[in-house]
């Protein structure tokens, strides 16, 4: 009897390890770091279709590279989605991505992709003011419209904008400012520290800010444009402006992890990412500008042709050395200030 007890352990432990295997090869881990919603709506929808359950964590670009920093000699996900593609391309030069040339990779320019295929962008999506007019008016202030706006003593306290250390929008904002003084980083810091005299406080998502003008917490933010069309499109009372200087953008990227324990699945969910008609309608619904040839584009959604860009280096930008000295410097010269 006491035997076929241990028969009997032994075979159920061995079909527990074999059932926790089957599940394992079904699924697949994914850092985002696009809208919260719109993961969901994407995932569930992957899920819907081929079966394979998504575990996901939401996370800010620069959460998601100390996360897949710190595990570095373990992963914890296989897959990230969404993203400035300038964090995309510090995961890169970190060593902690891993190229994959998806069959569906020929539908994206070439300008949007990595050349040796270590991320490729989804979407873009400019840098934009968003001002609540109601909160403007009881205040007695104007929307900004330029750069050097946002420096006038009326808007003190006024402004929010995300965090350069944990958001890759807020990086992306002092690589525009950079760009627009030329390169040259001490007339960039000038102007990031008169801004900060304006700034209340610092979000740790790109999308917070403009949400705290939705709701007239705030009366001013910076931040991408389609997260503000798709406060606007929800009965916000707000204005979006791109600022006349010229202004930088995002190219939402997507990139496979290093080391990731479910390489399969991460890459069934890339191609399908980039291939799927209900894919490309759940990114177009939230108003962002697919890079796909052929893609749809939302009426409401803004693009880079409609107003005036500058020219980026993404390379630059995005190269971890570069993003390190400037991240550092924010730091030392505003962050520790406040």
């Amino acid at each position: 009897m006491e035997v076929n007890v241990k028969k009997l352990i032994i075979v159920l432990f061995v079909l527990f390890i074999s059932v926790g295997m089957v599940l394992a090869q079904n699924s697949v881990s994914v850092y985002a770091s696009c809208d919260e919603t719109l993961a969901k709506a994407l995932f569930d929808q992957f899920t819907k279709e081929t079966g394979i359950a998504v575990n996901w964590v939401r996370l800010s670009g620069g959460e998601a590279l100390a996360r897949m920093e710190a595990e570095k000699a373990n992963p914890q996900a296989s897959i990230w989605v969404g993203g400035v593609g300038l964090d995309h391309i510090t995961g890169k030069t970190r060593d902690l991505t891993t190229p994959y040339r998806s069959r569906e990779a020929n539908n994206t320019p070439a300008e949007f992709k990595d050349p040796q295929n270590f991320w490729i962008g989804l979407y873009v999506g400019p840098l934009t003011f968003v001002t609540n007019l109601t909160r403007a008016r009881v205040l007695g202030i104007t929307p900004p419209r330029s750069w050097a706006d946002l420096l006038k003593p009326e808007y003190k306290g006024y402004i929010r904008m995300p965090n350069p250390n944990t958001s890759g929008t807020a990086y992306n904002l002092i690589t525009t400012i950079r760009t627009l003084n030329n390169g040259d980083e001490d007339r960039a810091f000038d102007y990031l520290k008169r801004l900060d005299a304006n700034v209340d406080q610092y979000t740790r998502s790109g999308a917070a800010p403009g949400q705290s003008v939705a709701t007239g917490e705030i009366p001013i933010a910076i931040g991408y444009a389609h997260d503000q069309v798709k406060l606007k499109s929800e009965g916000a009372n707000t204005e979006i402006i791109a600022p006349s200087e010229g202004t930088g953008y995002e190219l939402a990227a997507m990139s496979l992890i290093k080391g990731g324990k479910q390489p399969i699945q991460a890459r069934q969910l890339y191609d399908w990412i980039l291939s799927s008609q209900n894919a490309q309608k759940l990114f177009t619904d939230y108003y962002v500008v697919l890079v796909r040839r052929g893609a749809v584009k939302h009426p409401l959604a803004l693009s880079l042709d409609q107003i005036k860009t500058i020219t980026q280096d993404l390379v630059w930008d995005g190269d971890a050395v570069n993003r390190n000295r400037l991240l550092d410097r924010w730091i030392a010269e505003i962050e520790s200030k406040r």
